[in-house]
């Protein structure tokens, strides 16, 4: 038998769709089979496992988003207007793809190597650039000298936690989807400015 394209994008789309509202644990292949109009033998036909799909969906989001996203940080741009698209640009994909913090977390876990062979070399040559502009305004004193480790875990720390945490933040602030939409929009805006005082926060060298 052979596979069919147009099938194939069908069960891609279906999956996305039903990993975004369930989650990679919630989801369940005879979901994404009926979302897909197809039977759940034909959906294991063209990926044996939840696993493989999950994997596959989770790639191409990265194939589709990850070279804007990471581009940004190696454009000549001053720093402050970077760090503002970075966010942006990041939040949203988050926002847009709520499956692939906790994706990302499992494979660390499982396996990082394979992990940094899909995106580690575009992650470190995007990092050195980032390094030597670091460098070059803490060298002008317009920021205090900082590697590029801390100053990228601390973004992804705050763009990351409030999608991982959704099941908490929202009954714990009564916030409705609404609310909640709202509030990832502000994240946009209030991350770049925490990153940029702490940035230029020279007391914390002292």
């Amino acid at each position: 038998m052979t596979k069919d394209v147009s099938t194939e994008r069908k069960i891609l789309e279906a999956a996305r769709e039903v990993f975004i509202q369930q989650g990679m644990a919630g989801a369940r292949m005879q979901e994404i089979a009926d979302k897909a109009d197809i039977n759940k033998a034909l959906l294991h036909y063209y990926f044996r496992s939840k696993d493989l799909l999950f994997e596959r969906v989770f790639m191409e989001t990265l194939q589709s988003n990850g070279p804007a996203l990471f581009g940004i940080l190696g454009k000549e741009m001053p720093l402050k207007e970077k760090l503002m698209q970075f966010v942006e640009h990041y939040v949203e994909l988050m926002k847009n793809n709520p499956f692939m913090p906790l994706f990302v977390i499992n494979e660390i876990s499982r396996n990082p190597e394979k992990l940094f062979g899909k995106i580690g070399s575009q992650v470190s040559q995007v990092a050195l650039g980032l390094g030597l502009q670091l460098k070059a305004e803490a060298a002008k004193g317009t920021i205090r000298p900082i590697e590029p480790v801390d100053l990228i875990s601390s973004i992804m720390g705050l763009c990351v936690f409030p999608v991982i945490a959704k099941p908490i933040l929202r009954p714990v602030f009564g916030l409705s989807e609404e609310d909640y939409n709202k509030f990832l929009e502000r994240r946009k805006k209030e991350v770049p400015v925490i990153i940029w005082n702490y940035l230029t926060d020279k007391s914390t060298n002292e």
